[in-house]
């Protein structure tokens, strides 16, 4: 080490341990480089320019300080060398600076900070952009679900509840229900971005610091949204990633029971739709099989992110409300682990969706067999008769049984199984017309009386799928919004850089 070179530990006689090195710097070092190196150049040019514009530091050796980061920036990770005896990328940052300018110079561009606010800001800032992508694929998705819903609001299939023949509906209305819950996921990650997107820097070690700081100036630079204006909080605080984790495990949870349905739907028993080939595997030994990889590997990586939710939650546990490593730094690596996750994930499953190959005429034929029309005919009994719906149920359902007994399929009951069913439960005939037992048993006029809110009726999928359209439009327009003022902010922070180190 050159001499006047900073080490940043003086204040211990010894280098780290060959297996603190091993278990945590070397990782936490490589991690940084390859999650939040272009972040942190770009918080030492916002910080570099406050200081000269408030006059901390002269202009000459500022435009020098940044004159070498916008160089390490442009040769990335790899201009920065480092051998792992410090725990964090900015202890090398700052040696290379100090070899190149001496410490006078090299040294000026940390005044008023400290590794304490200048990492959380630079997590922060990669969890923002990781956040961001993977609203963009949400969007994607949501996009073909609606695409789809609408192609397939007429493909009529059985309805479950508790896996068993319930109602039918249509595939269409079934997309429009998924992509309804991931529009509730876009807002939880909305409010994780907006509470990621706060700035630190300037808290300094957990106070501020003396020297005249502009956070609001650095904060703009950043493209951050505000502020995250109590120091100690800003240091202290981690709960942007726990609440992203939370966001984020929510999500693959519910892509997992999207998984389970269309893996359910693909067997040979339901036979409602095949995946590409694209997206399925085959068997070693058995040359029938073609496996729904896309769907297992989805309905894995939810399990992942849920476990990178626990991990968060389980360092930061039962520790003290200040900066420590386990509640501030640790939680980094699962959360930003389950951002790439879920993001491969939403954009997997849009393209396993984008290419399914429905078979309608199972479907309907499903929906036929499975007695699914009973709750209908129970409704017609009540408006034709003047049964109550709890008599009318009974009816239906020692129809129902007797049909089964007989192997008959709902299709086959008639006006006349009902009498003799309302006889021998009631003591009395329905006088039901036949036309309209048989209109109850069709599936699709089931789902064209739907019409009350909400019901899978085409004119109510017609507008809900305007209205979630809409919505969908101005989800992708906040995003974009975000994005540009990130953008904006960048291009504004590396050009007053690039001048003031040219100058």
């Amino acid at each position: 080490m050159a001499e006047g070179e900073p080490s940043l530990r003086e204040r211990v006689k010894e280098p780290p341990s060959a297996l603190l090195v091993e278990s945590y710097y070397r990782g936490a070092v490589a991690r940084a480089q390859r999650d939040v190196f272009d972040h942190e150049m770009w918080v030492h040019l916002a910080h570099g320019l406050m200081l000269e514009r408030q006059g901390i530091v002269a202009r000459p050796a500022i435009a020098a300080c940044l004159a070498e980061v916008l160089a390490m920036a442009a040769e990335g990770p790899a201009g920065v060398p480092v051998d792992f005896a410090q725990e964090d990328l900015y202890s090398y940052v700052e040696r290379r600076i100090v070899r190149a300018l001496g410490p006078d110079v090299g040294g000026r561009l940390h005044t008023g900070r400290s590794r304490n606010d200048l990492n959380v800001t630079s997590w922060r800032m990669a969890l923002r952009a990781q956040l961001l992508a993977v609203q963009e694929a949400l969007l994607a998705l949501r996009g073909t679900l609606l695409r789809l819903a609408g192609e397939h609001a007429a493909v009529v299939m059985p309805g479950y509840t508790h896996t068993q023949h319930a109602q039918p509906i249509t595939f269409g209305y079934w997309l429009l229900s998924a992509a309804d819950a991931l529009a509730r996921d876009q807002v939880r990650l909305s409010g994780a971005l907006a509470h990621a997107d706060l700035c630190p820097l300037g808290a300094g070690a957990l106070t501020t610091t003396a020297f005249p700081l502009d956070r609001m100036f650095t904060t703009a630079l950043l493209g951050f949204a505000a502020p995250l204006e109590a120091a100690y909080d800003a240091v202290a605080s981690r709960d942007d990633a726990l609440e992203a984790a939370a966001a984020m495990a929510v999500l693959m949870t519910f892509l997992s029971r999207l998984a389970t349905d269309l893996q359910a739907w693909s067997t040979w028993e339901y036979g409602f739709l095949e995946l590409a080939d694209r997206h399925s595997a085959v068997s070693s030994i058995m040359p029938q099989k073609k496996n729904p990889v896309a769907l297992e590997h989805a309905r894995a990586a939810a399990g992942a992110v849920q476990g990178a939710l626990m991990a968060a939650l389980a360092a930061t546990k039962n520790t003290a409300f200040a900066d420590v490593n386990d509640a501030v730094t640790a939680v980094n690596e699962p959360v930003l682990d389950a951002a790439l996750r879920t993001r491969r994930i939403l954009a997997l499953l849009e393209e396993v969706l984008a290419h399914l190959a429905l078979r309608p005429a199972r479907m309907m034929a499903a929906a036929a067999e499975g007695f699914g029309t009973a709750t209908e005919l129970a409704d017609v009994i009540v408006r034709e008769a003047g049964l109550s719906f709890r008599m009318a149920h009974s009816i239906v359902a020692v129809v129902v049984r007797d049909a089964l007994a007989a192997g008959r399929q709902a299709g086959a009951i008639t006006a006349a199984d009902l009498d003799a069913a309302a006889e021998g439960l009631f003591g009395r005939r329905l006088g039901i017309p036949a036309a309209a037992v048989a209109q109850a048993l069709d599936p699709a006029e089931n789902i064209r009386s739907r019409t009350v809110l909400g019901g899978p009726a085409p004119g109510e999928m017609a507008r809900m799928l305007a209205a979630r359209d809409a919505a969908l439009a101005r989800d992708a327009a906040a995003v974009v919004a975000v994005q540009d003022r990130i953008g904006t902010a960048r291009q504004r922070c590396f050009a007053l850089a690039e001048a003031m180190a040219r100058g």
